[in-house]
């Protein structure tokens, strides 16, 4: 790989030219930091129930269903509409509604009280007033003092979704509003809380849907129009993981950052260390330390042992010889196993220490926005200086995404390379090879982001309009240059290291020029792209069967850079085609 910026007089190369073509044509945008898109959308408590009613529209629109009946099949199916379908046009309506627990019959009047004089409940056993019997769309009927017990200890059991009808082998599920007005009568709360539970029922088993995992809770869910793993930005300003709703961690899978996460927090480490550098006494079994350099040890517990092999000793000794013991013989499985952990431990060290120095260096620089926030407002006070610096905004949030992406490559390596996930996967040459390239796009990546943070650390509130220029052009070039870098590195993570694995298949979020994409308000209805996904053409409903024709898009697979796209990624002539927006030079413009 070429070795980027590595003079001072070589600002540009053909390659950053070519990934520069077309700039200028490309509208400029102040919150460039934040970018937005149409993927994925906030769904905050005012517009969850416009969400849900989107998806029950479409359900009985399509299958002629009243809203009950709709929600009940969204429900068994998790809110998929795609498997919903697929059922309907596999298995026909009626195996879709008796797995679903769904019965319409027409000459039923739902939820309709029986209209003789007196009847019997086969519950309680007793006779009652027509008035006080209500029958379900199954066709089963029962009291009004039963239906409504069955009903508050389903709720109470928070079996609230799906509560089925109480008659022996009637899978049917019950009416909500029957449910409700009933329960209503001698339970208004746990009517409240039945209609929460149906509500928030479109986030807690819907796949698409998740919730914010602020802490405090803003309230927001953040619903995906396509099943793509992806990092998203809630309303609230939290950036996490969709798949496993931890923060924001590619180029780690979402195990590789589990087991990271577990590993820094519990002792692990602690007992490698303890491995390394104590031995047990042979008494208490209490690690002890050795603090000098004679090889005869005493435990708090007044018990003396020999250092070299761990046995119980008496304290007659000299410098060389412990009275009555010898140890010259040795023992293969105890060396093997602390020379193993003494390597596990350093090998840690080296990937935590550096995942941790970008991690502090990522928290100094944020720090550091205020005060070039002052110094900008220093330089836009003077009056012989262009008063445009989006170029100093811009660049500061490509320093803050490509270190970003920097600190976690170093525990994805760690697990790339070690043996806890991949060993079987590839040959010792194998891992070695692959090794050193990936850790050579670190360093060109480490080394430009330096360059990169360095540059805004200069005084430049004091510099005359000659220099503000030229460290214009050396922080554009930079941000091209390390976009350029994190391209290739991810490129490089999903085609030779991941795409090249036989037996595992980790998926990680792809790189995005334009940072985590920020969710956007839902405001009624899905996007365009979300509806191509899966589109009625044709439902003709018959009266001994129904035919239901569903046509699906063929694209899929990639994606471009607005979008979450799968792991493997066509490799462009052009890696570093996306787009900035960055101020360009005006030569390089006009050369353009």
């Amino acid at each position: 790989m070429e070795d980027y910026l590595s003079g001072d007089e070589d600002i540009y190369s053909s390659d950053q030219e070519d990934s520069l073509e077309g700039l200028e044509n490309e509208e400029s945008d102040s919150r460039w930091a934040s970018s937005t898109g149409n993927s994925c959308k906030v769904i905050t408590k005012e517009s969850l129930l416009v969400a849900q009613r989107e998806e029950l529209r479409r359900v009985m629109d399509l299958l002629s269903l009243k809203e009950h009946h709709a929600r009940t099949l969204l429900i068994h199916y998790r809110w998929d509409l795609e498997r919903l379908f697929a059922v309907l046009v596999e298995k026909g309506k009626a195996c879709l509604f008796a797995e679903a627990g769904v019965t319409v019959l027409e000459e039923v009047n739902f939820g309709s009280s029986v209209s003789s004089l007196t009847a019997m409940c086969n519950i309680c056993i007793e006779e009652v007033a027509g008035s006080d019997v209500t029958k379900m769309d199954c066709g089963h009927c029962f009291c009004n003092e039963c239906w409504t017990e069955h009903f508050i200890v389903k709720i109470k059991e928070g079996q609230s979704k799906r509560i089925r009808c109480m008659a022996h082998k009637c899978f049917a599920i019950c009416d909500e509003a029957v449910i409700r007005k009933l329960v209503s009568k001698r339970h208004p709360d746990l009517a409240e809380k039945f209609d929460r539970f149906l509500l928030e029922s479109y986030i807690e088993d819907n796949k698409m849907v998740k919730w914010c995992p602020s802490t405090p809770h803003c309230g927001n869910a953040i619903r995906l129009e396509t099943d793509d793993l992806c990092e998203v930005e809630c309303s609230c300003g939290l950036q996490f993981c969709f798949s496993c709703l931890s923060e924001a961690h590619s180029p780690c899978s979402c195990l590789m950052w589990e087991l990271w996460t577990k590993k820094c927090r519990d002792e692990s480490e602690t007992v490698n260390w303890i491995t390394v550098h104590t031995k047990p006494c042979p008494k208490c079994h209490k690690p002890v330390e050795k603090n000098g350099g004679c090889n005869l040890v005493s435990c708090i517990c007044g018990q003396a042992f020999c250092w070299l092999c761990g046995g119980a000793t008496g304290r007659d000794h000299t410098w060389s010889y412990i009275t009555g013991h010898s140890c010259g013989r040795y023992k293969e499985d105890q060396e093997k196993k602390a020379e193993r952990a003494k390597r596990d431990l350093y090998r840690y060290m080296h990937y935590h220490n550096r995942y941790k120095a970008h991690i502090d260096s990522s928290t100094q620089e944020s720090r550091l926005r205020d005060t070039i926030k002052e110094k900008v407002a220093i330089l836009e006070a003077k009056e012989s200086i262009a008063k445009d610096f989006s170029w100093i905004t811009n660049g500061l949030y490509r320093l803050s995404r490509s270190r970003r992406a920097l600190s976690f490559s170093y525990p994805f390596a760690y697990y790339m390379f070690g043996d806890d996930l991949f060993k079987d996967e590839m040959t010792k040459e194998e891992r070695e090879i692959k090794q050193h390239l990936f850790e050579d796009q670190q360093q060109q990546l480490e080394a430009n982001i330096e360059k990169l943070s360095k540059a805004f650390e200069e005084p430049f509130d004091d510099f005359k309009a000659e220099e503000i220029a030229e460290m214009r052009m050396q922080v554009i070039n930079l941000s091209v240059v390390t976009d350029t870098l994190c391209k290739k590195m991810y490129e490089c993570i999903e085609t030779d290291l991941l795409g090249a694995l036989k037996f595992s298949c980790p998926n990680i979020a792809p790189y995005k020029s334009k940072g985590i994409e920020r969710a956007t308000e839902l405001n009624g209805g899905r996007s365009t792209k979300a509806n191509n996904n899966i589109t009625c053409q044709k439902a003709h409903d018959q009266t001994n069967g129904g035919s239901i024709e569903l046509v699906q898009p063929s694209g899929s697979g990639t994606s471009d850079d607005s979008g979450c796209s799968s792991r493997k990624r066509r490799r462009t002539e052009n890696s570093g085609g996306a787009f900035f927006d960055l101020n360009l030079p005006a030569e390089l413009i006009d050369r353009n």
